[in-house]
This record gives C-alpha cells, structure tokens and sequence, in this order.
C-alpha cells in the first residue's frame, strides 16, 4: 500500500499545495497513491492523538508512506527518529518529495533521518528564540504587549451559549447546574448572564 500524508499546523493553511506535490510525483515515478491520511495538527502533538500514530500501527511490510517533508512527520528530533525507527522497523518505507530521501532499514537513512530531524528541531527552536527576543525588544522600547489594561475580550467561553442559558434559565435551571452542563465554573456564568443575557 502507497499512503499520502499531509499535514498542517492550523486550518488557514491548505492542504491542496502538499496533496499536489505528492501527486506530481506520483505521476512521475508512475504509482498512485492507495490511501490519503490529511490532518490539522500541530506536528508537536502526541502521536497518538494524531491520525500519523494510527496509520503506522496499521502499515505492514513494503508499505510506503510518502510526504512532502519530513517535518511534515513532527517537529522535534525525538519525535521524528521515532516515526523513523518504528517505520524500520516494520520495514516500512518512508519517502519525501522536497528532500527527495527513500528511508529504509539502512544505516544510511537513519543517518539522513537523524540529521532532518535535528534540522527541524533547530528550526522550531529558533523561530521561538527570534519570537521571544522580538517580544523581550518591543517591550525595553515601551511597547504594551497584550491586550490594554481594563479592555475586556468581546469574546467569552460562554459567547454564542446566549439562548441555550437563556432557555434553561426560564426552565429554573440554577447557575451551578447550567455551569455543569457548559463545562465552566458557576461564577463564570454568573458574570456572563449579568452581562449578556437579558431576561
């Protein structure tokens, strides 16, 4: 079995531009891909809360699992040589298309698999460094970082909850109960029918 991978961090990205990668190369090489695996997940996420975790407890010899990037697979070193090791394991091939590696059971491709997943895990680290010393710079030149002091979030646990509190208020629903069935604490509720119910 060929699987396709793709994955992104947040869903303002498109998934379309990884799928079209894969399939160009699929094209190419004259394979089609069995299976698509897409997910909107950061790659720092558990795998087992990933479909990637599911999929691999499932491949079997000889299958192979195609992505666009091996940062694609996560976005730490251990993470990755991980996914590596199991897929060896299990004689599970793993290519990429932008590094353009066929990853196998060989010294080689462990090798090229520690030096990606080091790659990545630098990268994040950086990106963090670059963040928290631009936040550190704005703030020595006065900068007020977040929200402005007294400005309250238009938005709430609760917002878009307006009628459903509402109906079970009329029904002598008490706040505790309410704030049990909304996953949030009692006085949160309060606060918010105080300010946005109107009965």
């Amino acid at each position: 079995m060929i699987y396709g991978y793709i994955r992104v961090s947040t869903d303002r990205q498109t998934l379309e531009n990884q799928r079209f990668e894969i399939n160009e190369f699929c094209k190419k090489q004259e394979i089609v891909v069995d299976k698509w695996i897409e997910e909107t997940i950061s790659g720092t996420k558990e795998l087992e809360n990933r479909k990637l975790g599911k999929l691999l407890n499932k491949m079997k010899k000889e299958d192979v699992l195609i992505c666009s990037e091996l940062s694609r697979l996560g976005r730490s070193l251990l993470m990755i040589m991980g996914i590596l090791n199991q897929c060896m394991q299990n004689e599970v091939q793993v290519w990429t298309i932008k590094d353009n590696y066929r990853l196998g059971n060989d010294i080689s491709s462990k090798v090229l698999a520690f030096a990606f997943g080091l790659s990545a895990e630098i990268e994040r680290n950086l990106i963090s460094q670059r963040t928290k010393e631009a936040l550190a710079r704005k703030k020595a030149e006065g900068v007020i970082l977040g929200r402005p002091v007294g400005c309250k979030s238009t938005r709430t646990k609760l917002t878009g909850h307006e009628k459903k509190i509402t109906t079970l208020l009329n029904k002598n629903v008490s706040i505790s109960a309410i704030g049990r069935i909304l996953g949030v604490h009692r006085l949160t509720v309060s606060r918010f029918v105080k300010e946005n119910v109107s009965l």
